[in-house]
């Protein structure tokens, strides 16, 4: 199949699960053709079958607010008419839904038929997509899309409560390469960063509010004070400045590492003692199944989808959102014990399993097909 896949090309989520769905589907022998506004940061190296696309939005003095989503619409017609593409695959419903529906009536005047589906992700429905000066649009744009697909449960069930749509949604978990996290951990990388054997504590996200950095911090700093400890932040945004400037006021200011934006997880991850994720909301959360694939135990917030994936007392534990001081406990209860460490660790790779990345893409293959 000539695949067209439609993503934001960040560290977040969405654009990282589409970029390996997109990788392993060109492995498999499909011609995958990413259209987007820069090249993918999960997208290195060269693959016979993967073509990226750069949307260009040109900049003219009428514009403020240069037309992203009618350059994007252009791109995917151009696209479609000139690498025979069977249908359009697009993540994130703002504003790539509507620039495909676009795209589908463009082409459709040419004569050509070309499906379109969508992937919900998260904020683009529980945040961004229920505001409303976005809100007719993304309905409308979910209703025209040949299948809507979410990544979880919780995403669905959200969907139908803040949007009035009809349309059925099927849900694909995200995934997760295990053979590429499940590596032994580099002895002198981890005696760099905890040479006198404490314990690795990682969390790794966008930085933005919904993702409460600051539990994270506050809740290794209750740990800290039980076993000595030190915590890797990986990633960044709007939130790290205030994080940074709080962490700097701490007395175990010295174990508390920004490692800043990290494409290779896989070298990191491993090393790690514990993984945290004290979110206010998660439509699913791969930073911690990719940690549980790296056997992991992760400890979080009941939010969202999260007790789809980490299961209570099994690979984690999970608390209610805000509440540091049972975090800290539960990361204790996995920390203290050696005996106790090792089956959570065990446990996490067994679940992360589950949700491998060879079990979930031959759910779309067979989607592909069936709206083809």
């Amino acid at each position: 199949m000539n695949i067209a896949i439609v993503c934001y090309p960040t560290f977040g989520g969405s654009g990282v699960l589409a970029t390996e769905l997109g990788k392993v589907l060109a492995e498999k022998g499909h011609n995958i053709h990413f259209i987007t506004y820069q090249q993918p940061v999960r997208l290195s190296g060269f693959h016979a079958n993967i073509f990226y696309h750069e949307v260009r939005v040109p900049t003219y003095p009428l514009f403020d607010f240069p037309p992203y989503e009618t350059a994007l619409a252009s791109t995917m017609v151009d696209v479609v008419n000139n690498n025979n593409i069977d249908l359009l695959h697009v993540h994130y419903a703002i504003p790539h839904a509507a620039a495909a529906y676009m795209a589908k009536q463009i082409l459709a005047k040419q004569h050509k038929r070309i499906p379109v589906i969508t992937t919900l992700h998260g904020t683009d429905i529980t945040l961004v997509g229920r505001d409303k000066t976005y809100s007719p649009v993304v309905t409308f744009s979910m209703e025209e899309s040949d299948v809507l697909t979410a990544v979880s449960h919780n995403l669905k069930a959200e969907t139908y409560k803040n949007f009035n749509i009809d349309k059925p949604i099927e849900v694909i978990h995200n995934f997760v390469d295990v053979k590429r996290f499940n590596k032994k951990p580099v002895d002198a990388f981890k005696k760099l960063i905890a040479p006198n054997d404490e314990k690795i504590i990682v969390h790794a996200s966008n930085f933005r509010k919904v993702k409460r950095v600051m539990d994270v911090v506050n809740t290794f700093l209750l740990i800290n004070k039980k076993i000595p400890s030190k915590l890797l932040l990986i990633g960044d945004g709007p939130e790290r400045p205030e994080i940074e400037a709080y962490t700097r006021g701490c007395e175990d200011c010295a174990e508390i590492k920004f490692l800043g934006k990290q494409e290779q997880m896989e070298d990191i991850l491993p090393i790690a003692d514990l993984f945290l994720l004290t979110s206010e909301y998660e439509s699913f959360g791969l930073a911690a199944l990719e940690a549980m694939a790296a056997e992991v135990p992760v400890i979080s917030t009941n939010a969202g989808g999260l007790p789809e994936i980490n299961v209570d007392g099994y690979c984690g534990y999970m608390s209610n959102v805000g509440d540091v001081e049972d975090m800290s406990n539960n990361a204790l209860k996995i920390l203290e014990n050696d005996e106790t460490h090792a089956k959570f660790k065990a446990n996490a790779l067994t679940q992360a399993k589950k949700f491998d990345i060879q079990h979930i893409v031959p759910l779309y293959e067979a989607m592909y097909l069936r709206v083809i």
